[in-house]
């Protein structure tokens, strides 16, 4: 059996140290709910050489961190281990079974060439002591932390069975408004809410930004010169396109399944608002409602031949649905009197809205196969769901204190985490597509 001698402590020790001068993300994930039981897993600090000590804390515990704000599993803490092994030769099964271990990442990075690195990492099942998967990338100071990602997506996917995405991005809006001045921007992040870029800011306020489905552009509503207008922004360019301008009303953008198109929420002089549909690279536009009533928040099923939308033509808001080559309407919702901003999942099985209960806002769901309904969300005032990748979470914003937080809610209502901002307004948050490696 393999035991810690004294400079194995050492490192320990250092490694222990290390972890914990780690700085703040500038978003603090916390847990409000969790489902029952918690999986046991290990991810033992990877080995490195002098050079790359510092990569592999951060790397260790982008790892640990991404699988406990999943809510799914326990950590073992470093100064619990009983050995620090970095390959799958090293590991002792009897010292983890010990602790009640189910399954233990082990790695090591080492140095390449030109400033690069190896990562090497191995998960195994402490009960079958078999290796479950193992992977080695090449990275680098500037993909490091997409690379963890990567990894803690592996590992999710072979313990729960469900493709992770903690490597991917969030959008979303942050204001910071007073007497004096008025600050609206456009951020990225991480999906733990670090790496953040702002992609826009402008005095004017910022709306109802929505992925490509290549994750390259956004598209967003900017109120420059006190008029709605709609953008299309690349992010690797930072170029930007204004898509519509038309008189009066220009809003809630969302980009068609294969990229080429955005419907629309369009409202002329008399400020009725309608959906219509924009071929992005030919500017041509084609109305699809033609009501009285008020038509907007669109989006696109997977397959891209129906649209979801809030509509009030039955008399309050509710989901309606329609064929992008038809004329007619099919009410969607008919629990409550308040069902709108209509989000389906990328699996095209289950629908998220938001969802009037005695008097609150909350973001509910409903199952579009076996039409069960249920309430994800508990607070007063929640707003914008959208779903990850994955359609096995969602992201939303609420209010805390009177400003606007981000949640994150899986899609059965079992674990829940607050994303707490250190400043500003955070509102209408939508979670990208899978990324391109």
């Amino acid at each position: 059996m393999l035991r810690l001698l004294n400079n194995k402590k050492i490192l320990l020790f250092l490694i222990t140290f290390l972890i914990h001068s780690i700085s703040k993300a500038e978003l603090t994930i916390r847990i409000t709910q969790g489902v029952g039981k918690l999986t046991p897993v290990a991810i033992v600090p990877f080995g490195f050489d002098e050079s790359s000590a510092n990569l592999s804390k951060e790397i260790t515990e982008i790892i640990s961190n991404d699988l406990l704000r999943s809510g799914r599993f326990s950590s073992t803490p470093i100064e619990n281990m009983l050995q620090i092994p970095t390959t799958g030769a090293e590991i002792d099964f009897d010292d983890w079974s010990i602790l009640g271990v189910e399954a233990v990442v082990v790695g090591k990075i080492t140095k390449g060439r030109n400033n690069s690195f190896n990562i090497q990492f191995q998960l195994f099942d402490i009960f079958k002591r078999e290796q479950i998967v193992g992977y080695r990338m090449p990275a680098d100071e500037r993909t490091l932390r997409r690379s963890a990602h990567r990894i803690a997506d592996m590992v999710f996917e072979e313990l729960t069975g469900i493709r992770g995405v903690f490597d991917t991005k969030v959008a979303y809006v942050r204001s910071n408004v007073s007497r004096d001045r008025s600050n609206y921007a456009l951020v990225i992040s991480d999906s733990d809410g670090e790496n953040e870029q702002i992609i826009l800011e402008s005095k004017d306020p910022i709306m109802s930004p929505s992925w490509s489905p290549d994750s390259r552009l956004l598209s967003y509503v900017s109120f420059e010169g006190n008029m709605s207008s709609i953008f299309v922004q690349n992010l690797r360019t930072g170029n930007r396109r204004k898509i519509s301008e038309l008189p009066g009303i220009n809003g809630s953008p969302a980009f068609s399944p294969d990229g080429r198109q955005l419907v629309l929420t369009l409202g002329g002089s008399d400020g009725n608002l309608d959906i219509h549909i924009l071929d992005i690279a030919s500017r041509k536009l084609r109305r699809l409602t033609y009501n009285r009533s008020i038509d907007t928040e669109a989006t696109w099923a997977p397959n891209g031949e129906e649209i979801y939308f809030t509509s009030d033509r039955g008399g309050s808001p509710q989901i309606y649905k329609m064929k992008v080559n038809a004329d007619r309407a099919t009410r969607v919702t008919f629990e409550g009197s308040y069902n709108a901003r209509p989000r389906l999942s990328p699996d095209g099985n289950k629908l998220a809205m938001v969802h009037q209960y005695r008097g609150d806002y909350r973001i509910a769901i409903l199952d579009i196969k076996e039409e069960n309904f249920l309430i994800l969300s508990s607070g007063k005032q929640d707003e914008s769901p959208s779903f990850a990748p994955n359609s096995d979470t969602l992201i939303y914003a609420t209010k805390l204190r009177g400003n606007g937080v981000l949640e994150t809610v899986t899609a059965d209502g079992l674990v829940r985490q607050r994303m707490a901002p250190k400043l500003g307004d955070i509102r209408e948050p939508v979670w990208s597509p899978f990324l391109k490696l």
